[in-house]
């Protein structure tokens, strides 16, 4: 079988494809993925064929201005005009000409690719959509509706008043579902599975060990720089990922129970930490549960305040505004989840649930049977 994998935007988007797409090829199905200029040479990198769907280019590198509040409203209209318009436009013009080229049995498209759902339709391609949004609540139809809705008059297609084709077909889900909200139950089509063998369980030692992230698209020295000034004060070991365009030199000397790195993989440090603190993306909330830690949460935009919300729901952690935030707050916040065991018995109540998840490979056979 041929699977064309496609997703819009960055690597948040890109990364929950991968695991399905290797256990494909594992299984001896042909891969391909379609995605954005700028992650072209990443998705080379991770060795699979590529259809750019915009003319390839480097990325940016970002402006680091002063942190501003999280505006919903503002989040709500890029993901509206961003993915639900101008983005799935350029897929709905471009992926036509991909699927002619290389015939897939079977597309995969990340949630927010809602020109590849439009397009599946009317080329009548088997399509199968991977969740990248943990808690479910950022993406409602009735932000993206407008311009899905007048984007399918204009391919051609019937009206969708309910945006079923969002839901159409295979939903492949790589979190728990206890954390997916209330308000946004899983469609009924959804398989949930785990993307990384069972996280043994944390022996906790003497020293705890915390991680501070904010990944690689939300990194900002300003945080960094008041977060570590809290971090620094905890009896604890630090380890800080700055990413790609920051220098951890820029920081100065550090104690030596602080380490600062550019990037280490997540699954390499996780077994060595009691708590996260983290911007809520679903990625970083995703790992740290799955290593069953608790969690300080900063978030700052997309559906990171959405993540938050959950975890605290949940009882997983504890939100700290990243805007405000004073050294003295999150040293404090820390030092609250590492003392309390009822957040770290909630993180393994939940890592539990991904453990009993069926592997990914399990998504194998349930696209075998979508195509048919």
């Amino acid at each position: 079988m041929r699977i064309l994998f496609t997703f819009i935007g960055g690597s948040g988007h890109f990364h929950p494809l991968v695991p399905v797409a290797r256990a494909a090829e594992a299984a001896g199905h042909t891969v391909a993925v379609a995605g954005s200029g700028v992650m072209v040479a990443a998705i080379g990198a991770a060795g699979f064929t590529v259809f750019p769907t915009s003319p390839p280019r480097p990325r940016l590198v970002p402006v680091h201005g002063p942190l501003e509040a999280t505006d919903p409203a503002e989040e709500e209209r890029n993901l509206r005009e961003g993915f639900a318009g101008t983005g799935a436009r350029r897929h709905a013009a471009v992926l036509p000409g991909i699927v002619e080229q290389w015939r897939p049995d079977l597309m995969v498209r990340d949630e927010v690719d809602f020109g590849a759902a439009l397009v599946a339709e009317l080329l009548d391609v088997p399509c199968a959509t991977v969740l990248v949004l943990a808690a479910g609540t950022f993406l409602r139809p009735e932000i993206v509706a407008e311009p899905l809705h007048a984007l399918r008059a204009e391919l051609g297609l019937p009206p969708d008043p309910e945006l079923a084709v969002l839901e159409r077909g295979l939903v492949l889900s790589p979190f728990a579902p206890t954390f997916r909200s209330p308000a946004a139950p899983l469609p009924p089509t959804t398989l949930s599975y785990r993307t990384s063998a069972t996280a043994p369980a944390r022996v906790a030692g003497a020293r705890p060990t915390v991680y501070f992230t904010l990944g690689t698209i939300y990194t900002n020295p300003d945080l960094h720089t008041r977060v570590l000034a809290g971090l620094r004060e905890l009896p604890a070991d630090i380890v800080m990922t700055v990413g790609e365009h920051i220098d951890p030199a820029r920081f100065g000397p550090q104690p030596a129970h602080v380490r600062i790195e550019r990037f280490i993989p997540q699954d390499e440090l996780l077994p060595r930490c009691d708590v996260v603190v983290s911007h809520g993306g679903s990625g970083s909330v995703t790992g740290t549960l799955a290593h069953g830690l608790p969690a300080v949460l900063l978030p700052m935009g997309a559906d990171q305040p959405h993540n938050a919300a959950r975890c605290v729901e949940l009882g997983v952690g504890r939100v700290v505004d990243p805007v405000t935030a004073t050294p003295e707050d999150v040293r404090d916040a820390v030092s609250a989840v590492l003392a309390e065991p009822a957040h770290r018995r909630a993180a393994a109540r939940i890592q539990a649930e991904i453990g009993d998840l069926p592997p990914v490979a399990a998504t194998v056979a349930a696209l075998e049977r979508l195509r048919g």
